[in-house]
This record gives C-alpha cells, sequence and structure tokens, in this order.
C-alpha cells in the first residue's frame, strides 16, 4: 500500500469516529485565532504534535506557519503574505518566531541542495536562475539562534507589518520541550 493510500485509510476510520463532533463548530469564530497569535516555526518533523502543547496551544489558539528553518526571505515571500492574513484578516496581534535547536538547516548548504536537485534531473539553467537567492537563504543559516534574530528583525523592520504587532522570538528544544526567550518582541512596539 502506498502512503496515500495509508493515510486515506486511515481518514476514512477517522471520519467514521472522530475524537470529537467538529460539524457544530461556530465556522465563522473557530477561524480566527482565539489567542490571537501567529507563530512562525520550523517544519520539522520532530516539532509535530509537540510544540503547540508545549506552549499551551490547543486547536484554534493560533496560526501555525512552517517554514524551513522558519525563515524569510524577502519582504513579500510567503511568511510576510501569511502574517499580512493574520493581522489584517484574522486578529493576530502578536507573532513568535519559534526556532529550534538541532535544525537540519544548519547543515543545509546552496552546494549540497544544488548537487541533489541536480541528480534529481532539475536543469542546470533553473538553479542558475535561483543562485543567488538559494546561497543567502540556506548559506546564511549557521545558528538557529542567529536565524531567530534575524527573523525577528526581517519581520519587524518589514514596512508591511505594523509597528505596534510585537515579534518575539524564542528556541526550543525538539527532545525536551524547554522554551526560552530570545527577543521580548513588546521593547520594539511602538
Amino acid at each position: 500500500m502506498s502512503v496515500l493510500q495509508d493515510i486515506l485509510a486511515v481518514n476514512a476510520s477517522f471520519c467514521t469516529a472522530p475524537p470529537m463532533d467538529y460539524t457544530q463548530e461556530d465556522h465563522q469564530q473557530s477561524k480566527l485565532p482565539q489567542k490571537q497569535v501567529a507563530i512562525i516555526t520550523c517544519m520539522d518533523t520532530r516539532l509535530v504534535n509537540f510544540l503547540e502543547p508545549a506552549l499551551g496551544l490547543a486547536r484554534g489558539d493560533a496560526k501555525v506557519i512552517k517554514t524551513a528553518g522558519n525563515s524569510v526571505t524577502g519582504v513579500f515571500d510567503g511568511t510576510i503574505r501569511s502574517l499580512m492574513v493574520c493581522i489584517y484578516e484574522l486578529g493576530v496581534k502578536e507573532i513568535l518566531v519559534i526556532g529550534h535547536h538541532e535544525c537540519g538547516m544548519s547543515k543545509t548548504t546552496s552546494q549540497s541542495l544544488t548537487k541533489a536537485m541536480l541528480s534529481r534531473g532539475v536543469p542546470k539553467e533553473a538553479i542558475h536562475m535561483i543562485a543567488k537567492e538559494l546561497a543567502e537563504w540556506a548559506d546564511e543559516f549557521q545558528h538557529p539562534e542567529q536565524n531567530v534574530i534575524d527573523t525577528v528583525e526581517a519581520i519587524r523592520l518589514n514596512p508591511l507589518i505594523p509597528a505596534d504587532v510585537p515579534v518575539h522570538g524564542l528556541i526550543f528544544h525538539p527532545r525536551t520541550g524547554k522554551l526560552d526567550v530570545v527577543i521580548e518582541g513588546y521593547e520594539y512596539t511602538k
């Protein structure tokens, strides 16, 4: 059986006997993050079903945006666009950038990605088109804590994000669940 078939089989079973009745949920209210917070974090599989409970967050409490290395790569990248919807449409009032120790991005380089892409048949011309951005993104990520600092600054200084939204930086341990504050964003709000 394929991965997709496995997932569909589990889903069919889940829909037959869900853990709770979500059909009565207030759609207008439930799409809004109840704690009015957006979290930008890494896509690391070790954070699934671990990060949110370690923060005391349940279904409907927060908007969670996951990217490789919890990075922001441009003034209007996907993370910033998501934050704009969170803030201007969904009532988010604070942002948490949560990196984690032992992040795989710290070992990723533009060279390693280029080599892997070439071996999978990605044309050299396509890689050449993104070479500068690839190097700026992959080669700059060396230390998870510094990346949190850089990401907080990129969001805080972004002209599309209001200055009154605190942007906090935190680092999470993927084995213990310990969360440490790197930057408390309240000191930078206007």
